[in-house]
């Protein structure tokens, strides 16, 4: 039997396709994986109440790391250890008010569940009332009084640019900032020092498995660190350059069973 190796999925854009859906072939070779010994979790910038329909689809029993590491725990073993580690809300509040400065559509705010509108847009609710959350609509200086677990401030293009520049100048020592791939122009906050990579560890410090059988997939800069973290850091044949670029292999689209073919590739499934 080959080693024990650790395998962490990315979701969107990685393991699922465009439609959201896990295609037979990778289903069919992440089953084979787990037959087989080898360990499969999920790495994603979702909230659990967004990803757990995939946690059970592949039927895992493993740990899941959430909101790209600011929350890791394991569904199934409440003794695992729950890891949340949210914003500070005063440094959101400090965002929010920077934010008066320049245009923007929207901010919301995750407080696990708990979702934050800063003004009503019905295009996001819909993109976030997955396993009907709490929601709250109106302005976060007034209604957001606990630390969220991640701030995103969907804007446009033009925007995104300046208000990044504005927060690495402000609150680089504070927070970790990501932007989602078009169509949306979103940037992701969550507290520094946080990424996939501090969740993974955990789970592979639990599971004994050293980086070199860990088994990474993404296509996103919120991938980077992860990848650069395993043994086998795999950029999809769609990730951006960047993830390319620090990648040690690149695998076929989320479109071409990317994933699937490189595990069944690398572990002789």
């Amino acid at each position: 039997m080959a080693e024990k190796h650790l395998i962490a999925l990315d979701l969107d854009g990685t393991l699922l396709k465009d439609d959201k859906t896990i295609s037979s072939r990778n289903k069919a070779v992440i089953e084979k994986a787990k037959t087989e010994g080898h360990i499969v979790m999920i790495a994603t910038g979702r909230p659990y109440r967004s990803s757990e329909m995939y946690y059970r689809e592949l039927e895992l029993d493993t740990p899941i790391v959430n909101f790209n590491g600011a929350f890791t725990h394991h569904p199934l073993d409440q003794n695992w250890g729950f890891y949340h580690e949210p914003l500070d809300v005063k440094v959101a509040k400090d965002i929010v008010e920077a934010c008066r400065s320049f245009q923007f559509h929207n901010i919301i705010a995750e407080v696990m569940d708990d979702i934050y509108f800063h003004y009503h847009d019905e295009k996001l609710l819909e993109l976030f009332s997955y396993g009907n959350p709490r929601i709250t609509t109106g302005d976060l200086a007034n209604y957001l009084t606990a630390s969220p677990t991640s701030l995103l401030i969907h804007t446009e293009e033009d925007q995104l640019k300046k208000i990044r520049a504005h927060l690495s100048e402000i609150h680089a020592e504070v927070i970790e900032q990501r932007s989602w791939a078009a169509p949306w122009h979103v940037i992701e906050i969550i507290r520094s020092g946080l990424n996939k990579a501090v969740g993974l560890k955990k789970a592979a410090d639990y599971y004994g498995i050293p980086a070199e059988r860990i088994v990474a997939f993404g296509d996103e800069d919120n991938d980077l660190e992860m990848l650069e973290y395993a043994g086998h850091g795999i950029a999809m044949g769609n990730a951006i350059d960047q993830v390319k670029n620090i990648a040690k292999g690149v695998t076929f689209s989320n479109e071409e069973d990317g994933v699937g073919e490189y595990l069944a590739d690398l572990l002789n499934l």
